[in-house]
């Protein structure tokens, strides 16, 4: 009988340590993200472009927080404006941790978007945000790095034209390594859940 105790003790001990160990594994599983998960990826590794105070930038000077990266326009009509307005409401909705947030915009039109034009642009949706620009050398390796998808459009006169571009930020976490896609339009809710889980 004692023996049987024994034997039961020893088999409650052993269900409660495999127990505890499934729920290590549980409270260490990768995170549930709203948007494209990216860990891993062997692309977008980074940048060297010019701020628009003036002050060469890579990736690396933003080890520490996390970044979003979106390459767009200042002339553009829609997703441009519509994104930094949706970056703008997710600093808010962040609250203190938005300190630990910095928002990109690389611009795709360099021929247009000059310094000036982007230091009134980007701060513009909020003071934190930083624009970048390169040579046109520099944006077309920049954009063929990230994959970005980037075709200018000729208007009815000349220097008038748009600029077709892949529509979506990059997120990287504070190692400055690429873990997430955001979908454009999807308002600010999916965007602020993934931060955090990143934060």
């Amino acid at each position: 009988m004692k023996k049987l105790i024994s034997a039961l003790a020893t088999a409650g001990m052993l269900s409660l340590a495999l127990l505890a160990a499934g729920c290590d594994k549980l409270s260490s599983k990768p995170p549930a993200f709203q948007n494209t998960d990216l860990t891993g990826l062997d692309y977008a590794k980074g940048f060297s472009l010019t701020d628009h105070t003036g002050k060469p930038r890579t990736l690396a000077d933003f080890k520490g927080k996390l970044v979003v990266l979106f390459f767009g326009y200042t002339q553009c009509p829609d997703v441009c404006p519509t994104t930094m307005a949706e970056m703008a409401a997710v600093m808010k909705e962040l609250g203190p941790s938005a300190d630990e947030v910095q928002v990109l915009f690389v611009t795709l039109d360099p021929e247009r978007d000059t310094q000036q034009l982007l230091a009134e642009y980007v701060p513009a949706f909020d003071k934190r945000f930083l624009g970048l620009r390169g040579t046109p050398e520099q944006t077309a390796q920049t954009a063929k790095e990230f994959k970005v998808f980037v075709a200018k459009v000729k208007g009815t006169e000349p220097g008038s034209y748009t600029v077709d571009h892949t529509a979506g930020s990059y997120v990287f976490d504070r190692e400055g390594r690429v873990r997430l896609f955001l979908r454009h339009g999807q308002g600010p809710a999916p965007i602020v859940h993934d931060l955090r889980q990143l934060l």
